[in-house]
């Protein structure tokens, strides 16, 4: 440590006790001064200052000069060499003109900060970290209690604690999941690694096959659904693709909807045909067709959403479960616009259900992530493709995704709340032309959504009343929500879909999927009601 040249009264510093990082204590028993050390003689440390004399022994002669920004540099470089797993532990220091004592009086404590800014020290990089920072806590893989559903009656706290509270696979007494940043998994021996391909030892051996990080994220999710096991991927897009891949055999047949996320119908219509799939397309609430479709072809899966994009039709999940299974047709659910608070797909017969993570379940227009739910058979054959094809979700996306979980059913009420309240208001106005909201009476599936659904979701579509202009100039008049794509987020996102999603169509070609020019999708997020409402209507007020 090397120190300036200034005028000041020279201070005794007083340290307190060693101190080493939380992963790593010691145990040993062994007096402080002889706990082995780095071979560095360029390491300053609490522990060597400790050892060196400083504390309750004292020691008059030693004096120490702290820049104010001292504390600061050290927790950086503390906070490196502990990694994910650890927090580095700054101990503060006192400041007094007499001899050391046994503990810092809370007078000379509370003096460090203005002593610390009398003074002008140069700290330079010879203070490499903090020692006992060194984490030899492996990394277990045994998976977690998932009985946490067994004493949690609410989503909400199942949410929070899911796959957490009741033991993971990382060991660590942090509240929250650390982010387990590899690529790879070492092996001890040769041994263990004839184990774990024998099935005696558990590993995730490679990045792409699985992460501790990223398990806590499936298994929360599982405990809400109520689903065996979950596969979470980089994005919503890749979980449909892998699926409809896995579970559609080369030349069969599938059932979907009229209405759907746009990316999801370019890849049925023009990549599945190339591997001789055929679809068939269905209203979300035709099941007469659905049954025709059934009895004609030997249909291998029924995909849709419900509600579904962007117009929030609703399938009957338990009667389109109950034909598919008769012909032993599978049904997967896509409940992204649903969350898992407000749908239970599992449990209404559905044999899979999936989400686009990036929306409601991460929460914060901050993550990609997509997920799937069911019987561990099936995730199990989609997960093997999975590991082929390679979308794996970064463990620091999944840290997000668990840490947005932990608020889901907060902001979801509150999303729920605003968006049937704000879809009432729309409604009424006399420059809106429709509203689709699956809430309102005036929805064709109102009455399905409300025997399925425990709330109808944090988004309202509605047509202006105007061209294509005029709705362009509602949009922009608008205060509060960002022109994005995407939804379920806390901050509010408004966009009109005929140039956020279908812009390289014609007016023509967009009709053929009902897209109209005037069509507005508005995801309402965490903002207070009365500060949306006022904002809306003075945007349609402008036009």
């Amino acid at each position: 440590m090397a120190v300036s040249s200034s005028s000041f009264t020279p201070r005794v510093f007083n340290a307190y006790p060693s101190f080493d990082c939380r992963p790593d204590p010691d145990f040993s028993g062994a007096p402080i001064g002889d706990k082995p050390r780095v071979a560095s003689n360029r390491r300053v440390t609490a522990s060597s200052l400790y050892a060196g004399g400083i504390g309750s022994r004292g020691l008059s002669s030693l004096i120490f000069r702290f820049p104010p920004n001292f504390v600061r540099q050290l927790s950086i470089k503390a906070r490196r060499n502990c990694s994910n797993i650890g927090v580095a532990q700054i101990v503060a220091a006192s400041w007094s003109n007499g001899p050391a004592s046994d503990a810092p009086s809370p007078t000379a404590a509370a003096s460090a900060q203005t002593a610390a800014a009398d003074v002008t020290v140069t700290v330079n990089d010879d203070v490499t970290g903090v020692e006992g920072c060194n984490d030899n806590v492996s990394v277990q893989i045994g998976g977690s209690d998932n009985s946490t559903a067994a004493f949690l009656s609410s989503d909400g706290s199942i949410a929070v604690h899911a796959g957490e509270r009741l033991g993971r696979g990382i060991v660590t007494d942090a509240i929250t999941t650390p982010v387990v940043n590899t690529s790879a998994y070492f092996f001890k021996k040769t041994q263990e690694l004839i184990d774990f391909k024998e099935k005696r030892h558990k590993s995730f051996e490679y990045g792409r096959y699985g992460n501790p990080t990223t398990v806590v994220a499936e298994e929360k999710i599982s405990a809400l659904e109520g689903a065996e096991s979950t596969l979470i991927m980089a994005s919503g897009m890749c979980a449909s693709t892998v699926m409809l891949m896995a579970l559609v055999p080369a030349g069969g047949h599938m059932v979907t909807t009229t209405d759907c996320y746009r990316k999801t119908r370019i890849f049925i219509e023009n990549f599945l045909p190339k591997m001789g799939i055929s679809v068939t397309v269905i209203d979300p609430a035709d099941v007469n067709g659905l049954e025709a479709a059934l009895n004609k072809n030997k249909v291998s899966l029924l995909f849709t959403e419900s509600p579904t994009n962007p117009f929030l039709r609703c399938v009957d999940i338990e009667k389109v479960s109950k034909l598919c299974h008769s012909k032993g047709a599978l049904v997967c659910i896509d409940g992204t616009f649903a969350t898992p608070l407000n749908q239970k797909a599992l449990s209404l017969g559905a044999d899979l259900v999936l989400h686009s993570a990036t929306k409601f379940i991460g929460g914060h227009n901050d993550v990609l992530a997509g997920c799937i739910s069911g019987s561990e058979k099936l995730v199990t054959e989609i997960r093997t493709l999975h590991h082929v094809l390679g979308g794996t979700l970064n463990p620091n996306a999944a840290y997000l995704i668990i840490r947005g979980m932990k608020t889901l059913h907060l902001r979801v009420q509150q999303q729920n709340s605003t968006a049937l309240r704000m879809a009432g208001v729309l409604e009424a106005h006399p420059r809106v032309r429709r509203v689709y909201y699956p809430g309102l009476p005036s929805h064709p599936e109102h009455e399905i959504a409300e025997k399925q659904m425990t709330g109808f979701g944090g988004v309202v579509s509605f047509e202006v009343d105007g061209d294509l202009m005029t709705t362009i100039k509602f949009v922009d008049a608008l205060k509060i929500p960002y022109i994005a794509p995407s939804f379920g987020g806390c901050e509010s996102i408004v966009d009109q879909p005929a140039i956020m999603s279908y812009w390289d169509l014609s007016q023509a070609e967009r009709r053929k999927y009902g897209i109209e020019d005037n069509l507005v999708r508005f995801s309402f997020g965490v903002e207070d009601f009365e500060d949306l409402k006022a904002d809306v209507v003075q945007a349609l007020g402008s036009i």
